[in-house]
């Protein structure tokens, strides 16, 4: 099957891999860590600092980009779509890292935030980078979510020619997903096949081609902002405080009941008595303190505004 075209209407380039890399600034030499294998603890601990600070700097020139998918996300989730993100090596474990946190910090449904990697899931403690060059085996795993024109669809990839996550992507794309690609590099594959990309442009790593060191970093920093921002946006943050978490332990427990005496500035006591009578969610019993509603009203608000927080709260209809 062949991978769909982009959105300029070409199709994903299939130069050999030679002449793909030498013009990856992923795979070129840094010139600040020459004679690196010569260097002290401290000194390696240094450069490596040093070229870490730039991290940030590369992700804060993607932040429109990463704006707009923000708030398709929010979109899609609101209309009972997903966010799957594909992803190999170590942008398929930064994947998983951040589908498996959303459940436990936000309350998302099973199944809404997902993750498909290259190799599947021993891949997250094996490598089984051979899996990163089958187009075949991105279209399956793919396939196999079925993704439709409610989904939003993130490939991850440094180098954005992964052929695993180019033709996942792609796939996904031509069956109506908003497809979005997450790299750092211009003009790749995976950006030809996607809807937006959003690149953090890191530049040659200290040891060469080593991007689970600063395009890591840079992946991971951008999938904080876009799950973090579509959550938010959703109204699952109230303030800047996380009401929407999944009081599933004791650490969970004490951090809701923390939540709620900030949020209303209540004691302790009266904050686990709201929360025992609210069935144990942060949401209904923040809404039936801030509303001085019962937990039959909070409810309702609750599902009349999607579970945004504030709306519920406000009992806004207008904004409904």
């Amino acid at each position: 099957m062949q991978a769909n075209a982009g959105p300029n209407g070409k199709e994903p380039s299939k130069k050999d891999t030679a002449t793909l890399l030498q013009h990856l600034t992923t795979e070129s030499q840094n010139e600040a860590s020459q004679g690196f294998d010569t260097k002290s603890a401290l000194e390696i601990a240094r450069i490596i600092n040093h070229e870490d600070s730039k991290v940030a700097a590369a992700v804060k020139k993607a932040l429109p980009e990463i704006a707009q998918v923000i708030d398709q996300v929010a979109r899609s989730l609101r209309d009972g779509g997903r966010l799957i993100y594909i992803g190999a090596g170590s942008s398929g474990r930064i994947a998983a890292l951040d589908a498996s946190e959303c459940p436990p910090t936000y309350s998302t449904a099973p199944g809404q935030v997902q993750y498909i990697m290259a190799g599947g899931p021993k891949a997250l403690a094996s490598a089984v980078e051979v899996n990163e060059d089958s187009e075949e085996l991105g279209q399956r795993d793919i396939a196999r979510r079925r993704p439709t024109r409610k989904d939003v669809v993130i490939g991850l990839s440094a180098s954005g020619r992964t052929p695993y996550v180019v033709a996942a992507t792609a796939y996904a794309r031509a069956r109506g997903a908003y497809a979005a690609a997450v790299t750092c590099n211009q003009g790749t594959p995976l950006a030809e096949v996607s809807d937006i990309a959003i690149v953090a442009e890191v530049g040659a790593e200290v040891v060469s081609g080593s991007t689970r060191m600063k395009a890591a970093s840079a992946q991971k920093m951008i999938l904080n902002m876009i799950t973090t921002g579509a959550m938010t946006r959703m109204g699952y943050v109230y303030e800047n405080l996380m009401v929407n978490v999944h009081m599933q332990n004791s650490k969970l427990v004490e951090r809701g009941i923390r939540i709620l005496m900030k949020a209303c500035n209540i004691d302790r006591t009266t904050a686990v008595d709201t929360i025992k009578s609210a069935g144990r969610s942060v949401p209904v019993a923040l809404v039936m303190l801030k509303a001085k509603v019962d937990k039959p009203e909070a409810v309702r608000r609750l599902a009349k505004s999607d579970g945004n927080v504030r709306l519920a709260i406000e009992d806004n209809i207008a904004e409904f």
